[in-house]
């Protein structure tokens, strides 16, 4: 199980530690099997930008305010092409604040509070139906 349910009733707010900030769902990364169609698709229909692609597998889009992530996959992607979704957070150290509250709900880490080589800072988590959540300071659009 990836979090106590009894976390979640009114007991649970009796909690000393408040929810750290966020700017909320700030960044999707998608499974695609096609990277050159989908990255025209989302640059010249839907007006999106390069902001970083590390290797031909992998591309980080912006529309200024946000961020999509592609990464080419070569599994099928019946199962749904969701790979996470990123709840974007003002500064570096709201990551470690969040995986501090996090703890205390009871809901399990996939990895501790990590720094990127991009300067990004972020945790990975589950929802209660295993959908991958990040909780992610990037600098370019975090606002600091």
């Amino acid at each position: 199980m990836v979090y106590n349910e009894a976390c979640f009733t009114n007991n649970a707010m009796e909690t000393t530690m408040h929810r750290p900030p966020s700017h909320g769902i700030r960044h999707i990364a998608l499974k695609v099997k096609d990277m050159r169609r989908m990255r025209s698709f989302y640059i010249e229909v839907l007006g999106f930008h390069v902001e970083w692609e590390p290797d031909r597998s992998n591309l980080y889009l912006t529309s200024g305010t946000d961020n999509l992530a592609l990464h080419e996959v070569q599994e099928d992607t019946n199962g749904g092409s969701l790979d996470h979704m990123g709840i974007l957070v003002p500064k570096p150290e709201n990551v470690d604040q969040w995986a501090q509250y996090l703890k205390t709900r009871n809901i399990l880490l996939k990895q501790e509070p990590k720094t990127h080589r991009d300067g990004a800072r972020s945790i990975y988590f589950s929802d209660p139906e295993g959908n991958v959540i990040q909780i992610i300071y990037h600098p370019p659009i975090s606002g600091e």
